[in-house]
């Protein structure tokens, strides 16, 4: 293998918990986060995020029953040159719980979070957001149609938020903020001292308000030729797996396919990545790897 170069200055995690009770009865087999959107299982999306960002230390966060699952998937992720343990959460008690649970994995060191069904496609620029995060938190803030549906984020002239908003009825702005944020050593701190919402959790748009209250809340704004979908719905679930299916058909290129960008990246090279093909069943998932190789083969 060769030698990973992600950044190892942040880590990452993914929350994939939650009962899914609205993808209901097909998460009575399996957790929203193990379904298959297209031709991959959901949680390869938010992994290739994180990848994509260089990301290659994660920890993942999911209920009881799911877990020996997620092991059962991915492994430790050596596979893709990753780093990949595990934490349960008991009862789904809110976002920001990622960070109590998360708090060993955390170490005091700076973290991304993402959530397990939330999906991009684009060029994101996450390279440099991620080189260049030293201090705070950084949010995202993407247009929607519908922001009173969402968390919304209203943002100054130099990029950091002012106002934050969940599911207003008057939203400010048109800014719905995604499952994605970066935060500091600060976060676990800022999580002990939440007090639960009246629903009983602790909401991530709480550590963001707390982050904001010390001007420290940079948000950067998402533009054309960016998707991002949120597949937590039978509805949402279908879009999405047909908007992956549109894009792949059209390009012949796969979207989130972990093996693909960690040999792109360098976490793997090219005689790991061949043995790793060859264990594969025939599949056209197999097919697309080989061609991949065979592209990118050094003449004899």
């Amino acid at each position: 293998m060769a030698s990973i170069e992600g950044n190892i200055g942040l880590k990452g995690i993914v929350l994939a918990g939650g009962a899914g009770s609205r993808l209901d009865p097909i998460t009575r087999v399996a957790s929203k986060q193990l379904q298959a959107v297209y031709d991959k299982p959901m949680v390869y999306y938010p992994l290739a995020t994180l990848m994509e960002a260089g990301i290659t230390d994660v920890l993942l966060i999911s209920t009881p029953a799911d877990i020996p699952r997620f092991e059962s998937l991915l492994g430790d992720g050596g596979q893709w040159g990753l780093s990949i343990s595990y934490a349960v959460q008991d009862a789904p008690e809110g976002i920001a719980q990622a960070f109590l649970i998360g708090e060993p994995f955390v170490g005091g060191e700076k973290v991304a979070l993402i959530l397990g069904d939330n999906i991009f496609h684009g060029n994101l620029g996450l390279d440099h957001v991620v080189e260049t995060f030293d201090e705070g938190a950084v949010i995202f803030g993407y247009p929607v149609s519908d922001p009173e549906r969402y968390g919304v984020v209203e943002m100054n002239d130099e990029g950091m938020a002012i106002s934050l908003e969940e599911k207003p009825s008057s939203p400010r702005t048109n800014l719905a903020v995604p499952g994605f944020y970066l935060y500091d050593e600060n976060v676990v701190d800022i999580a002990k001292n939440l007090t639960p919402s009246a629903r009983g959790e602790l909401e991530i748009t709480d550590v963001n308000r707390a982050y904001m209250s010390r001007g420290a809340l940079r948000t950067i704004r998402l533009g054309r030729g960016i998707a991002w979908l949120d597949s937590g719905t039978h509805d949402s679930l279908l879009e999405a797996a047909n908007f992956i299916a549109t894009i792949e058909h059209r390009q012949g290129l796969k979207i989130a396919c972990l093996e693909e960008i960690a040999y792109q990246r360098g976490y793997v090279d090219f005689d790991h990545m061949t043995r790793l093909v060859s264990e594969m069943p025939a599949s056209t998932y197999r097919e697309y790897l080989e061609r991949l190789l065979a592209d990118t083969a050094t003449p004899a």
